[in-house]
Parts: C-alpha cells; structure tokens; sequence
C-alpha cells in the first residue's frame, strides 16, 4: 500500500518533477507537508496538506503525484480539510 511506503523527509513532486513539498507525516489519507514548504502570503508558516489519492508512485526518496505541480499545489488542503 501506498500509505506504508511514504516515510517522512520525502520529497514531493508533481508529474513534471517539480519540486511541492517535503512530507511531515500522514494524516487521515493525507500527506502533510512540512511547514517549511508551505507556501507565500496567508499560506506561509504553517502545514499544507495532499490526498494520497493523487499519488502517482513512489520512486526512492520522492513522492510523485499525478497532476504537474503547478495543478497539483491547487488541490492542496488546510488542516481543516478546506482548499488552500
């Protein structure tokens, strides 16, 4: 299963290879990325979140995702569950 793969201080990445995010810990079908690449402006400072439903493969190190970053950051979620 995927979920048991993915370790923390994995690189994120969308399909292009383009770096998202480094992984914190899974949550309740969801990566939680670390604070430290959580973003610009009101999104700065505090974790990000991706389901794992958008997990494309898991290659060494890195978690690759199925949408290009650029995609992929817009399906990002706040704790709450909500969109970024």
């Amino acid at each position: 299963m995927t979920k048991s793969r993915i370790k923390k201080n994995m690189e994120v990445v969308g399909a292009d290879g383009v770096h998202i995010g480094i992984v914190d810990r899974i949550i309740a079908g969801r990566i939680r990325l670390a604070k430290a690449d959580s973003g610009e402006g009101r999104h700065k400072g505090h974790h990000h979140h991706i389901d794992l439903g958008l997990v494309a493969d898991i290659e060494g190190r890195t978690v690759r995702l199925s949408a290009v970053a650029a995609t992929a950051v817009t399906f990002e979620e706040e704790k709450s569950g909500e969109p970024t």
